[in-house]
């Protein structure tokens, strides 16, 4: 381990799709969190890792807040609230709005009722003029006293390492709480089924994705070579959703199989991926099932 002496723990918190997940990626400097252009892509909290120099930078990647119609919505609701009162310092994403939305006022009550230090990130500032920033950044600082304001586009960078300057003034005297080279505390098997669940947002439309879940049955690697064998069983709701995933012939499964195997691939050298459809219905308002799937409501 290197000589940590300062570390902090962040959570990034906001409305869904403001770029959360984009954002732990870009600090990490490795993908942590799987990234879609679909609402509530991120269900759990997951843990991204940066190491540098004298700092460990923790950051916890949340859901979207939004207003929960099932029960794993509630759970990712849970999943917000609780990661905001166990952290030292929040950060705001938000959009270049120059108003501030239901959740994004939510969140700051939130923040003022722990009375935790809060960063404000404005996020996607690529997809507006300059100048627009100074009424946007007014409307905020008059809602809340924030520690520092970042305007920045996590997906082009452009901003990131101001941030990290501004958190590691937030830091504290601690030793590393996390080894080297480590950029994310998931498990493998979460990790791959994330990965899974990735390539299905970006395949498929409408509802059937909100209403996936992904169960890896198997993960080992094989004594007589160096393929790793992974199995895996795509959950959804109704036995229409079941069709569309499969497609004509195979073919939406199939494409499915080999964009996740070649970023599987990637990670661990030859993999041999095999991919079942199974159909629990209404399984995201089963407590449950819930529970199952490893989104426990019952925490938080």
């Amino acid at each position: 381990m290197t000589n940590t002496t300062k570390t902090g723990i962040f959570s990034l918190v906001g409305r869904p799709n403001v770029g959360k997940s984009t954002l732990v990626n870009r600090l990490c400097g490795d993908k942590v969190a799987i990234v879609s252009n679909k609402p509530q892509t991120t269900r759990n909290r997951i843990t991204g890792i940066l190491n540098t120099g004298e700092y460990q930078l923790i950051f916890q990647d949340t859901p979207g807040l939004h207003k929960p119609k099932t029960r794993l919505g509630e759970y990712m609701v849970k999943v917000v609230n609780a990661t905001v009162s166990s952290v030292d310092v929040a950060v705001l994403l938000v959009e270049p709005v120059v108003r501030i939305g239901i959740p994004e006022q939510a969140l700051i009550d939130k923040i003022k009722e722990h009375g935790l230090p809060a960063v404000l990130v404005i996020n996607k500032v690529d997809t507006v003029k300059p100048d627009a920033l100074f009424a946007i950044v007014d409307t905020y600082v008059k809602a809340h006293t924030f520690t520092a304001v970042v305007p920045l586009s996590a997906k082009e960078g452009t901003g990131v390492d101001a941030l990290v300057d501004e958190l590691k003034k937030l830091c504290f005297d601690s030793p590393q709480l996390f080894p080297d080279g480590m950029t994310s505390d998931q498990p493998e098997k979460q990790m791959v089924a994330e990965i899974i669940r990735e390539k299905m947002l970006a395949r498929l439309d409408k509802e059937v994705p909100h209403g996936i879940a992904v169960g890896i049955e198997t993960f080992e690697e094989r004594e007589d070579s160096e393929i790793v064998d992974i199995g895996a069983v795509i959950y959804c709701e109704r036995q229409s959703h079941k069709g569309i995933i499969i497609g004509k012939k195979g073919a939406m499964l199939k494409q499915i199989g080999i964009d996740a195997r070649a970023e599987l691939e990637a990670m661990y050298g030859k993999v041999f991926l095999e991919l079942w459809v199974k159909v629990k219905e209404n399984w995201r308002d089963s407590a449950a099932q819930v529970r199952n799937f490893g989104y426990d409501d019952r925490d938080g």
